[in-house]
């Protein structure tokens, strides 16, 4: 062997290793292989003393994994770092450099968007050195992220019973928590509305005598209502020619927000649906990457796909659908390497790949296609009409279009927010009058604003400059898991622990944890990567203001009072409190640690059929992330499991009769219920 190649995930290695032949090995290093200790003050893995210099350890259960890279690389007269091209993947890489003891001359980094063997094979020929400015900013931002992880967790832990805080986290929720009290507090304000309804069409009161007209009464309303008759005049008759642009392809946080709208997928669900048809397909002749890197915020095109694209699209709909190239406002420190997310290739269409997709990643990837086909295409057309009817000096209006070419609709229109009102031709109408059928009053109250989605949380998170593309789902993720929120209705509510959380964040490290604060943290992290800004200097600096405040608050916060449940320990008499543990919430005595009782709860197993394997019985099950199966009780000793709902037994073998969807079969011999 002459040639490593080192890469991320074993799936990418697969893919790659088919485009590069007997020549190179391609491997995997499985993600990071190092992290920070942790141990040193306070337990950060960082000596706060000598400059911030970071204590790096093997990550636990790589070590086996580093052995093994170590091997192969002494064995490689050249080795190639081919980990993701963004800053994580680039500290991926300059760990992989230091701890296999590389040497400049025999090693190379490359990187590529897309995992295809023309732009595998390019980024062979053409490599370059490790960028030792982007693992500098990774390395500040994670240094960073463990001093306030750390030390914020331990004060939460201790005063609150929260189990986390972080930079980014905690104003996430605090941005959650200031929407609710913003929902609680608010007042709804009456008002009215006047319609009149005509045969084709609803026209709404919008002026009286040229002046915007508001009702904020039944009384006011009714008093409209005494001064208008049936009859309407035609005031005017607008129409406009309009045209509607397609948006910019994706990138991480706009694919993430558009599939939780129209696919109803979490963050974390798009993500890693994204990173299999990222990492490469089996395909009927090839193994190939679907879709480029989806970690970016870069909106970019690559003129290749441009130029592929633009003949795409006057082969299949016309000349006259060719658009433009959108130009979107970009965000961050971009590197010009990064393009938006699109396919690999325009003509590998959704439906002729869709038999090799699970049904979600078909979805996926039809969104990611049609959205970056779409930003290539010409504007949708369309007439608009504004009516405008006069009664007695009050003002009445309804505006509609009619499409007149569909343009980027052609592929996209599935996923607009659109509904087209569409107005009669009145130009041509004989009378200059309309008789009105009914004329209404209909109350309503003003409404506070939403509570977050998931879909709105991360655009708020973008347009505040707060956290990367590729923490989103992690930060959504984390804050469910940690029971700060609760989702309802697709909603972040947050619980009370959320409340409590955040408050005791904002009473000791108001001027910290913020929206200002960390947008201002999130730049100069990304001006390190650009020699703007001296790491050491911004870590320092942060440091000093930052660890008086927690020293501060372990002194002066207030620990909060564990909930008493009403019942008293039967070892000592106490009263029992509810606590919250590794694993949640538990109840035990308050006089801990002199009383060591804790309250076993009474587990109600839900019991089915017997089992086929055994003698045991099949009962219901969680998984660690409380999914429900179903097992023998019996178990380790039988291993029978199923994720579908046991029925009954099967009448010609005796297994288990499930119901898979609606239908009801057996798990062996396959028989349904008639």
């Amino acid at each position: 062997m002459k040639k490593l190649v080192i890469v991320e995930s074993p799936a990418k290695s697969k893919t790659i290793e088919k485009y590069l032949g007997s020549d190179y090995k391609v491997v995997s290093s499985k993600g990071h292989i190092r992290d920070l200790a942790t141990t040193g003050k306070f337990g950060l893995g960082v000596d706060v003393e000598n400059n911030f210099a970071p204590n790096y350890i093997p990550i636990k259960g790589k070590s086996k994994d580093i052995k093994a890279l170590k091997k192969l690389s002494k064995e490689s007269d050249m080795v190639y770092l081919a980990t993701d091209p963004d800053r994580e993947g680039e500290a991926i890489s300059w760990h992989l450099f230091d701890e296999l003891d590389l040497k400049d001359n025999a090693y190379e980094r490359v990187v590529f968007n897309e995992i295809t063997k023309d732009v595998v094979i390019d980024a062979i020929n053409n490599p370059r050195k490790i960028d030792m400015d982007l693992v500098k900013s990774q390395e500040t931002r994670r240094i960073l992220d463990r001093i306030i992880g750390f030390r914020l967790s331990k004060l939460m832990r201790s005063k609150t019973g929260g189990k986390s805080a972080g930079r980014v986290q905690s104003v996430a929720l605090k941005l959650i928590v200031d929407r609710e009290r913003e929902i609680e507090n608010f007042i709804p304000e009456e008002y009215w509305t006047i319609e009149a309804d005509f045969k084709d069409f609803k026209a709404e009161l919008a002026k009286y005598q040229g002046k915007k007209i508001e009702i904020k009464n039944e009384l006011e309303a009714n008093e409209v209502l005494e001064k208008l008759s049936k009859s309407f005049t035609i005031d005017d008759i607008t129409e406009k020619a309009k045209n509607k642009k397609s948006k910019e392809p994706f990138r991480t946080s706009t694919l993430q927000q558009v599939a939780s709208n129209k696919l109803n997928f979490a963050s974390s669900k798009t993500m890693k649906l994204a990173q299999k048809l990222y990492e490469g397909i089996d395909l009927a002749n090839e193994t190939v990457g679907l879709i480029t890197y989806m970690r970016t915020d870069s909106v970019r095109l690559s003129p290749i796909f441009i130029n592929e694209t633009f003949a795409y699209i006057k082969n299949e709909f016309g000349v006259e659908y060719v658009g433009n190239v959108k130009v979107g406002k970009q965000t961050g420190n971009i590197q010009d390497a990064h393009e938006a997310i699109r396919p690999t290739s325009i003509k590998r269409t959704p439906e002729s790949i869709k038999k090799y997709l699970t049904a979600d990643e078909y979805k996926i990837y039809k969104l990611i296609y049609d959205r970056a086909l779409a930003s290539l295409m010409s504007d949708a057309k369309f007439n608009t009409t504004t009516i405008s009817l006069d009664n007695n000096g009050y003002l009445f209006k309804v505006s509609g279009s009619i499409l007149t070419f569909d343009g980027y609709l052609k592929v996209y229109k599935n996923y607009e927010d659109s509904e087209e009102v569409i107005l009669p031709n009145l130009k041509d109408y004989q009378s200059n009058i309309l008789i009105s059928d009914e004329i209404t009053k209909t109350q309503h109250f003003t409404k506070p604003a939403a509570r977050y989605t998931e879909s709105s949380l991360i655009k708020e998170l973008e347009s505040l400059g707060i956290g990367r593309p590729s923490t989103y789902a992690t930060i959504m993720q984390t804050i469910k898991d940690r029971n700060y929120v609760t989702l309802t209705e697709k909603k972040f509510i947050p619980t009370e622990m959320g409340f409590v959380i955040t408050d005791k964040l904002q009473e000791f490290f108001s001027d910290l944890v913020n929206v200002e604060y960390t947008a201002s943290m999130e730049s100069d992290l990304d001006k390190i990567a650009s020699q703007e800004i001296d790491n050491i200097k911004l870590l320092k600096e942060f440091y000093e203001d930052f660890e008086p405040l927690v020293e501060k608050a372990f002194t002066n916060m207030e620990k909060e009072a564990a909930k008493t449940t009403g019942e008293y320990c039967p070892e000592c008499h106490s009263e029992l409190v509810v606590r919250n543990g590794r694993y949640g919430q538990f109840v035990a005595c308050s006089n801990y640690p002199n009383c060591n009782y804790i309250k076993k709860e009474e587990i109600k197993v839900k019991e089915f059929m017997k089992c086929p394997k055994c003698d045991g019985t099949i009962v219901e099950k969680k998984t660690k992330r409380n999914k429900a199966f179903y097992g023998c009780n019996n178990y380790p000793k039988c291993d029978f499991a199923t994720w579908y709902l046991p029925v009954k037994n099967c009448p010609s073998c005796n297994n288990i009769m499930v119901n898979k969807k609606g239908v009801i079969s057996c798990l062996e011999c396959g028989q349904e219920d008639k």
